[in-house]
């Protein structure tokens, strides 16, 4: 007589393992990894939340760097910038020059090189010849207040306007995608469903502004070093050149 008995074993060896597998999937696929688990929790809230967060943690930081590209119609600056209270330092890129500038309190200094104030002195008298070039270059050059260059620069060493512009949103505002930036994990805030503007929000710590894309293809920044002090100080009086008049006009 054949038995039929280790086969029905078999049987139902198999069967109990598929079910333990199935019963183990099912519960991986119930439970899932709460994708909020580790962070400053900022995910969770609405969108409005987040933007009021982030910007009150903007407002309230003491410093940032600031580090990209703003397109308007006046014309393309790349910044480099260091922000605080007090001022700012750093480089801006125009779309034809490169130049620093430094503000303190109310000073603010412009440093460029002999060709950059070559192209603005020429054909402007004896000057033309780049003798004030060679003075002016290298050197920091104090900008007079009612020139009308300085309202312009004066604007890139701004902490809260600039912040105030780039964390803007147009339309009702919306919860984008996570993503990771530079190592750190994030949240999108759009405006509309983007055309209005975007900011990522840090996902860890204080939920800090993390990169920004202005809306209608205004450029794209990005904010790091929250709150990380640096020295900010007017130049030695040994390098620095007072014009006295109106600068030059800056051709961009």
């Amino acid at each position: 007589m054949t038995s039929y008995a280790p086969a029905v074993r078999a049987r139902r060896t198999a069967l109990a393992v598929a079910l333990g597998a199935g019963l183990a999937m099912g519960l991986t696929g119930c439970t899932g990894e709460d994708p909020d688990k580790g962070t400053n929790g900022i995910g969770k809230l609405s969108a409005t939340e987040i933007d009021t967060r982030a910007r009150a943690a903007a407002d309230a930081a003491t410093a940032v760097h600031l580090a990209g590209t703003l397109i308007s119609k006046d014309g393309s600056y790349t910044l480099d910038m260091r922000l605080n209270a007090d001022g700012g330092t750093g480089s801006v890129t125009s779309r034809q020059n490169t130049f620093a500038v430094l503000r303190v309190g109310d000073e603010l200094y412009l440093k460029a090189d002999t060709a950059f104030w070559s192209a603005e002195q020429d054909g402007k008298g004896e000057d033309g010849d780049g003798e004030a070039a060679r003075k002016l270059g290298g050197k920091y050059v104090k900008v007079p207040e009612d020139d009308p260059t300085y309202k312009q620069l004066r604007g890139f060493t701004e902490k809260d306007t600039l912040l105030d512009g780039l964390l803007s949103l147009h339309g009702t505002v919306n919860k984008g995608e996570r993503d990771t930036i530079t190592g750190v994990p994030t949240i999108k805030i759009l405006g509309g469903k983007g055309e209005g503007g975007a900011f990522d929000v840090s996902l860890t710590g204080t939920p800090y502004p993390v990169k920004v894309a202005r809306g209608g293809g205004g450029g794209t920044v990005t904010l790091a070093d929250w709150g990380r002090s640096f020295d900010l100080a007017a130049p030695p009086q040994d390098d620095t050149v007072d014009y006295g008049g109106e600068l030059p006009k800056n051709s961009g």
